[in-house]
C-alpha cells in the first residue's frame, strides 16, 4: 500500500467556524491531543500579517507568533504546518525553518495568482520548510490547465500538492478522475493529499475511494474533530483514524482525538453547528461559493425552488468567488416578472373607490392592541387587507402576497375551505401552486430599486392603493423594526435575520415613504408605531 499519512486541519480550517477564537487553553489541548493521537501532520492556523497576534486566536501575523503560541509545547512525531493564503503574508514574516516552531508551510494557489504563488512556494522551499502547494478550488481548472499546473509544480518541486474540493462538489468518479490525471503528470516523489467539504456528504467516501487506489506515492488524506470546518465542514478526522486503523494497519489512538471533540470541540458546535445543510447542497449542486445561497436565503423572500433558478444563472466565472452585485441583479431580474396589470389594477381602483382601508400587518401591536383594532373595524367596516399573513382574530377582504417564502408558508390556510372569504392580490414574483391569483400586478412597478431592501412589502402596498385611488388607509400592526431578533413580529417564526443590521434603515425608510405618499392620501395609524415617530 501506498503510504498513507493524515493531516488534521482543526485549528485552521476549524477557525472558520468561531473566527478562529479557540482560546489558548483548548488551542493547547486540541494540539496536543492531536500529536497524542499520533497525527502524522498537525495545522496550527494561518499565517497572515494583516492581524494582530492574540494569544487565543489560530490566525497568527507571522512564524513569531507561532512560537509564541506553540512554546515548550512537545511535537512528538507529527509535523506542524501552518497555512498562508497567498498574498496575505509576506516572506519577511516567515523566520527560516531551523528558528520556526513550523515545519511545514501550506501555501493556498488561487488560480488567477497560480504562477506566482507557486514561486512564492519556492522561496518558502529556500527558508528550509516542509512546502505543500494548495490549489484551491479544483473543479474551476480545465483537464489541459490541471496538467499545464502540474507541469509548474513540478519546475518547483513542492513536498506535496493537493487535490482542494474547496465547495464539496466532487463525488467518487470526479475525485478518482483528477487523482488519475494528476497521479500521471505529477513528479513520482511529490506528495499528493486531498482536503475535502462536506456539501454532499461524500468527504469520508470519497476519502475512502483514494486511500483504495493502487499507487507508490504518498496520499495524505485531511481531517478535523468531528468535521468541524468551512461551510459544511470536514472529513471527520475520527473517521479516518479509525478508517486507517481497521484497513491499512496504521496505530492512531482515535480515543485522543474523541477527547478533542467532547472537551474542545462540542461546544463550540453547539453555539455554531456545522455539518450538510440545505444551503450546502444548493450551492454545490451549482458549482458555486456557499454565500451565494445564504445571501438569497437570507432574504426569506424565496421558495428553494426559486433559490436553486437564480442559482443556476450564475456566470460560469462568477461562480467559485462571491460576488454580491451579480446575485443582486439575478434575484431582481428574477424578480422582475414583468406584467401587464392594468386591467388587473382598474378592477381594484373600482372595487376600492370611496372605501376606507385597513392594512394589518404581522407586528406585536396586531395581539397588544387587538381590541383597539376590534373597535376600529366595528365603527368604520372598513375593506380589510393583510400583508403576506392571515391574521386568525380578523376577517380579510384581501390577501397582499409579495413574497413567495410567506406564501409557502400559506399554503395550508390558503387551501382550507375558510380561505374563500378573501381574494388574493400577488406581485408577478410570486407564482401560483395552481390555478391563477385573483390580480396580479407587476412587483417591479412596486419597488424602490434605491434603497438596499427594495422590496418592502408596506411601501409596496401602500404604492399599489395610490394606483388603485385609494385616499384613505389605516395601518394596524406596523410597529416598526427593533434591532433585537424575535421581538418583531406577534409570531416569532416570521423573522427576518437580517432585520436586527437593518432595523434603523428600515424604519427611516419606510416612515419616509409613508409621508412622502402622506401627500396624497390620508393614512393613520390604528395601533403605536415607530413609523409615526420617525
Amino acid at each position: 500500500m501506498k503510504n498513507l499519512k493524515l493531516m488534521d486541519c482543526t485549528l485552521r480550517d476549524g477557525g472558520f467556524v468561531n473566527n478562529w477564537e479557540f482560546g489558548h487553553g483548548d488551542i493547547v489541548n486540541l494540539f496536543e491531543r492531536s500529536v497524542s493521537a499520533g497525527i502524522d501532520f498537525v495545522e496550527t492556523g494561518f499565517l497572515d500579517e494583516r492581524e494582530k497576534f492574540d494569544l487565543n486566536r489560530t490566525m497568527l501575523p507571522d512564524t513569531d507568533g507561532m512560537n509564541e503560541m506553540f512554546k515548550g509545547l512537545d511535537k512528538g512525531n507529527s509535523k506542524i504546518f501552518g497555512m498562508i493564503d497567498f498574498g496575505t503574508c509576506s516572506l519577511d514574516k516567515i523566520c527560516d525553518a531551523k528558528d520556526s516552531f513550523l515545519d511545514g508551510i501550506r501555501v493556498m494557489v488561487k488560480k488567477k495568482t497560480r504562477f506566482e504563488a507557486l514561486e512564492f512556494c519556492g522561496e518558502l522551499k529556500k527558508k528550509g520548510y516542509i512546502v505543500f502547494a494548495q490549489p484551491v478550488s479544483i473543479t474551476g481548472y480545465t483537464d489541459d490547465e490541471l496538467i499545464d499546473l502540474m507541469e509548474h509544480i513540478n519546475k518547483i518541486h513542492p513536498d506535496g500538492t493537493y487535490i482542494v474540493d474547496t465547495y464539496g462538489l466532487l463525488d467518487r468518479t470526479k475525485i478518482l478522475h483528477y487523482f488519475h490525471l494528476i497521479d500521471e503528470h505529477l513528479d513520482a516523489d511529490i506528495a499528493l493529499g486531498y482536503h475535502a467539504h462536506n456539501n454532499f456528504q461524500l468527504a469520508y467516501s470519497n476519502s475512502m475511494a483514494l486511500c483504495e487506489e493502487k499507487t507508490e506515492r504518498t496520499l495524505i488524506i485531511d481531517g478535523s474533530a468531528y468535521g468541524i470546518g468551512k461551510s459544511a465542514g470536514n472529513c471527520p478526522l475520527e473517521l479516518l483514524t479509525m478508517y486507517a486503523n481497521e484497513h491499512f494497519g496504521k496505530a492512531y489512538d482515535t480515543n485522543q482525538i474523541l477527547e478533542m471533540i467532547d472537551t474542545g470541540i462540542m461546544k463550540i458546535f453547539e453555539k455554531n453547528p456545522w455539518g450538510y445543510q440545505m444551503q450546502y447542497y444548493l450551492c454545490a449542486s451549482n458549482d458555486c461559493h456557499p454565500k451565494y445561497a445564504q445571501y438569497l436565503l437570507k432574504k426569506k423572500t424565496l421558495s428553494v425552488a426559486s433559490i436553486n433558478d437564480i442559482l443556476k444563472g450564475i456566470e460560469p466565472e462568477e461562480s467559485l468567488a462571491f460576488n454580491q452585485a451579480h446575485i443582486e441583479k439575478l434575484y431582481m431580474d428574477y424578480q422582475n416578472k414583468e406584467i401587464n396589470d392594468v386591467s388587473d389594477i382598474e378592477r381594484l381602483t373600482k372595487e376600492l373607490a370611496g372605501k376606507k382601508i385597513l392594512v394589518l400587518g404581522p407586528g406585536p401591536s396586531m395581539g397588544t392592541e387587538e381590541q383597539k383594532v376590534q373597535a376600529y373595524v366595528a365603527k368604520n367596516a372598513p375593506v380589510v387587507i393583510a400583508i403576506n399573513y392571515i391574521p386568525e382574530e380578523f376577517h380579510i377582504d384581501y390577501l397582499f402576497l409579495s413574497n413567495s417564502k410567506r406564501y409557502m408558508q400559506l399554503s395550508t390556510s390558503l387551501s382550507s375551505a375558510d380561505a374563500a372569504g378573501h381574494r388574493i392580490i400577488a406581485t408577478s414574483n410570486v407564482t401560483p401552486a395552481k390555478g391563477s391569483f385573483d390580480y396580479s400586478v407587476d412587483y417591479a412597478g412596486l419597488v424602490d430599486m434605491s434603497f438596499e431592501i427594495p422590496d418592502n412589502s408596506l411601501p409596496m402596498l401602500l404604492r399599489l392603493l395610490r394606483k388603485a385611488g385609494v385616499k384613505d388607509v389605516s395601518l394596524a400592526g406596523f410597529d416598526g423594526y427593533e434591532a433585537r431578533s424575535g421581538v418583531n413580529y406577534r409570531n416569532s417564526g416570521m423573522e427576518y435575520e437580517f432585520v436586527a443590521d437593518y432595523a434603523v434603515k428600515l424604519n427611516d425608510y419606510t416612515a419616509g415613504v409613508i409621508r412622502q405618499l402622506s401627500e396624497s392620501m390620508n393614512i393613520e395609524f390604528v395601533t403605536r408605531s415607530k413609523y409615526e415617530t420617525i
